[in-house]
């Protein structure tokens, strides 16, 4: 009878909850049983997603990247093969481009990323958006071809779709007749 109320208690101290404390799996970056998990980092953010100062400030953090680290070293010489814009901020492809690269590498030189880590970031994000970005008939086209004339101009996009543009007129239609303009004394 002793050892079935041993056995018992036994059960009841292995069923039970472990203490609250640190965790037995912490040095391998686990969280302990029944603690809180570790807080996620916030989740980045496409840069044309962002509003107001929130954007001027990824913006601004994104161009003192581009000024002093990604031209210097990538920013080749400007030719028809490869043009820039001095006012690339305007260009809101260019923009979202620059910044996913950017990301892309803060997520590779991170010492989680391996020894190979900036290389993956050459191969997979560097070259194919430089690609893109710097093409002959890419968003930066017709601007910059040649460093003695500076030059921007944002390309127009294509026009809505069919399909926006009658939801447009049908949002407008229930809308009603635009009030008339009140005169004037």
């Amino acid at each position: 009878m002793e050892q079935s109320a041993q056995q018992a208690q036994q059960l009841d101290h292995l069923a039970s909850a472990p203490a609250p404390g640190g965790s037995p799996f912490a040095a391998f970056g686990m969280p302990g049983l029944g603690g809180a998990p570790p807080a996620a980092p916030p989740e980045p953010r496409p840069i044309l997603e962002l509003d107001g100062e929130e954007r001027e400030d990824e913006l601004d953090a994104l161009s003192d990247w581009v000024d002093d680290f990604f031209l210097p070293v990538y920013g080749a010489e400007v030719t028809t093969a490869a043009p820039w814009c001095l006012q690339w901020q305007e260009h809101d492809d260019v923009v979202a481009w620059l910044h996913a690269l950017w990301l892309a590498y803060q997520q590779h030189k991170d010492p989680e990323a391996g020894l190979s880590g900036l290389f993956v970031w050459h191969r997979d994000f560097l070259t194919h958006a430089i690609a893109a970005i710097r093409a002959p008939g890419g968003p930066l086209s017709a601007c910059m071809t040649s460093p003695e004339r500076p030059a921007h101009r944002l390309l127009p996009g294509p026009p809505p779709s069919a399909r926006t543009e009658k939801a447009m007129a049908s949002a407008a239609e229930a809308a009603g007749p635009p009030e008339p303009d009140e005169p004037t004394s």
